[in-house]
């Protein structure tokens, strides 16, 4: 997932970056985020980063910033856009280095200390968003220059920074009475503080929740790494003799494909779809989903919103919670059909295998890899060899970016990093000029959230004369000590995901700060990376990546033809368990304040039955206790995104097949159009823009193997 939308949902201020501190103060001097990095770029010190900087740079941040807002608001002189508009734009830069660090820092590498500071700043930070957008002065500037918005001497990316200035500063509530303001600053404090301890929970359950197995013996089916990581990780944790499996963030665990133990394959899904619900006294999420989605709506409504789906659909390329359930209801009945027929399949494998009754959800993965390896000959641990990350990396994903941009990656070992695994690589032109920087965080560990995302440690802006340094996390297993890090192919498409995040902030051509890189409608952001998944199964990529890593030899072209084919097979059931938990999400923001449920688990079984989404095999990918994009995230009734995103990403791979291919000119119209724009164009005129069209659907389906004979 993107987790630097997750930061810019924490608080305003990540848009509005603060000016350098310049106080002679000797604690000042001594804390690094008190004045722009020396490192290349603005490049975090790692080094120089202490714990105690963290807090005193929030709490003098804020402080800061404030002071500048109240400058500008203010100011004896009418208002005009640069004393106005780019004033702001200026301000917070402490705040944003701060937060920039911090927030990827307490997803990627957090401990007990990081945790306290983010509770602690939660409230905050949301009391202090609200006295910028509640900041009647400030507002009326804003309005005046909104209202004569077209007598401005302003040019297109400038008139849309003020209209989304202006909807901004409505959306948080500037119109509101007196009253109606306290209790919209009451909301949004205690929604900060909620989210926060769901994000805390996600992290106690991923280490909480483990399995482990005291018999090798019932690890029959994993190779050999795997099983000694799986040791390794054991031994870690202090139990020594045993094996330790982990849950991933989503409901399904990949190692159940392989695992031939069915008592292990029920213990390791259980343990993944019953936390958060307090089970034998573990951590309970549902309180806070509750609250949270009464205080959601609660604020919608003081906007005047049904639901708070509404006041979230309103700023999206969706438009209203209508367009996004007409979409999804669209795609379900063909997603059911495949889903059947996909079951029917792996009920007969299961027959065959002496299991009789009704295929369980810890079946599923197991018995599909065998109809997999059945109808195509394919066997992960014959794919698994020629998938070795620094290859996979280097040959797949950043050649296929020199083909597409001409860009190159040069990892640099000089400059510090959070955590020994990261890397950082100089991003570098076709003449050499530096891009910005990449930071590469693939591992799993204790320390590090579930999922994958891309982070900005600094957002390329003109008006502020910076580059952009950009982060990929990830939470590929490790290989056990000596061993190559042979991945899944899941893991390679997700490196080829990410990079494409981490491309939409490396080419961010603006000028304003709060337009760059990734900084567009939710439903458009997903775009881009899912974009650069389909590259993984070209033949030219693939073959050029996918190499033993014993041997050298390329992929033979009969395995390599397996494993594009193989591409749609099970596709019933990865849509089904996205759409289940995108209805989910749907169904708990269009509630209103008077229609919250009192049981977490019943509502959420309602609601797929409600959608015919209700097989028991094929449960949501997220359930609500855990489902981190909704109520921790900002992905809160906007999780349909991916499914929107993929539509356009569909429609403009077939475009650029159709004209060529992986092709330099296909490359720059694509980084000229879409990616270097950031948010200073509405998403979907740049777009059509590129398309020199609207997207057609039917690419999504053929990319899904969804359409009719399928």
């Amino acid at each position: 997932m993107n987790k630097l939308i997750k930061l810019l949902s924490v608080t305003v201020v990540v848009f509005f970056l603060l000016s350098a501190c310049n106080s002679e103060d000797e604690s000042m001097t001594e804390n690094p985020f008190y004045s722009p990095s020396t490192l290349p770029l603005e490049a975090p010190d790692f080094d120089a980063i202490s714990i105690e900087h963290y807090r005193p740079a929030f709490e003098d941040g804020m402080e800061q910033h404030l002071a500048e807002i109240d400058s500008i608001a203010t100011n004896s002189e009418a208002p005009t856009f640069e004393n106005t508009i780019v004033e702001m734009e200026r301000s917070g830069q402490l705040l944003g280095r701060v937060s920039s660090v911090f927030y990827n820092l307490t997803s990627a590498h957090t401990n007990d200390e990081l945790q306290a500071i983010q509770s602690e700043m939660a409230p905050k930070l949301a009391a202090h968003s609200d006295n910028i957008y509640l900041n009647g002065d400030l507002f009326e500037r804003v309005q005046t220059l909104y209202e004569n918005r077209d007598e401005l001497d302003i040019n297109a990316s400038e008139l849309k920074l003020l209209e989304d200035t202006y909807r901004d500063f409505v959306r948080a509530g500037a119109l509101l009475t007196d009253d109606e303001q306290q209790r919209m600053r009451e909301i949004n404090e205690r929604m900060s503080t909620l989210t926060t301890r769901f994000d805390e929970n996600l992290l106690k359950m991923t280490n909480d929740r483990v399995v482990l197995v005291d018999d090798v013996e019932e690890l029959d089916g994993l190779s050999d790494d795997r099983i000694a990581a799986a040791k390794e990780a054991a031994n870690a944790r202090g139990h020594e003799d045993q094996y330790l499996l982990s849950i991933t963030n989503t409901t399904r665990v990949p190692i159940l494909a392989s695992l031939n133990n069915r008592d292990l394959r029920e213990r390791v899904w259980k343990a993944s779809a019953y936390r958060g619900i307090g089970e034998d006294g573990g951590v309970d999420n549902r309180p806070f989903i509750l609250e949270l989605v009464e205080l959601r709506a609660e604020r919608a409504s003081l906007l005047g919103y049904p639901n708070f789906a509404s006041f979230r659909h309103d700023p999206q390329t969706a438009q209203n919670p209508e367009n996004v359930l007409d979409m999804l209801t669209d795609l379900i009945p063909n997603v059911i059909t495949n889903t059947e027929r996909e079951a029917e399949k792996i009920t007969q494998m299961m027959h065959e295998d002496g299991v009789e009754g009704e295929v369980q959800p810890w079946d599923w993965e197991y018995y599909a890899e065998k109809v997999r390896q059945a109808e195509y000959d394919i066997d992960e641990s014959q794919v698994r060899p020629y998938f070795e990350l620094n290859r996979v990396l280097e040959d797949g994903v950043f050649f296929t970016m020199n083909k597409l941009f001409g860009i190159t990656f040069e990892e640099r070992f000089d400059l510090p990093v959070y955590h020994e695994d990261v890397r950082t690589f100089n991003v570098l032109d076709e003449e050499g000029g530096q891009i910005g920087l990449f930071y590469a965080d693939y591992f799993t560990r204790d320390s590090k959230s579930g999922g994958a995302w891309m982070n900005s440690f600094v957002s390329q802006s003109e008006l502020l004369n910076q580059k952009p340094v950009v982060v990929n996390v990830l939470n590929i297993p490790p290989p056990a000590e000596g061993e190559p890090a042979l991945i899944s192919f899941d893991n390679v498409t997700t490196l080829f995901h990410e990079m494409g995040h981490a491309v939409h902030g490396l080419f961010s051509d603006v000028y304003y700060p709060s337009q760059s890189g990734t900084s567009v409608p939710r439903d458009f952001v997903e775009f881009p990376s899912t974009f650069e998944e389909d590259w993984a199964i070209q033949p030219e990529v693939l073959k050029n990546y996918a190499v033993h890593y014993e041997t050298g030899e390329q992929i033979p072209s009969e395995l390599l033809d397996k494993v594009i084919a193989a591409r749609n097979f099970n596709q019933g059931f990865d849509t089904q368990e996205y759409l289940g938990a995108t209805m989910v999400d749907l169904e708990w923001h269009l509630l209103d304040s008077t229609e919250i449920p009192d049981d977490v688990v019943e509502f959420e079984d309602q609601s797929l039955a409600k959608y015919n989404l209700d097989m028991a095999a094929i449960p949501p990918r997220y359930k609500s206790p855990y489902f981190s994009h909704i109520f921790a995230g900002g992905y809160a009734a906007n999780y349909y995104a991916y499914m929107w995103s993929e539509i356009l990403a569909a429609d403009a791979f077939a475009f650029m097949q159709e004209n060529g291919g992986l092709t330099r000119e296909n490359g720059d119209r694509y980084r000229d159009y879409i990616l270097s724009r950031g948010g200073s164009s509405d998403a979907m005129e740049l777009y059509e823009a590129y398309r020199n069209g609207e997207p057609d659907v039917t690419h999504l389906l053929r990319r899904r193997g969804l359409t009719a004979g399928n």
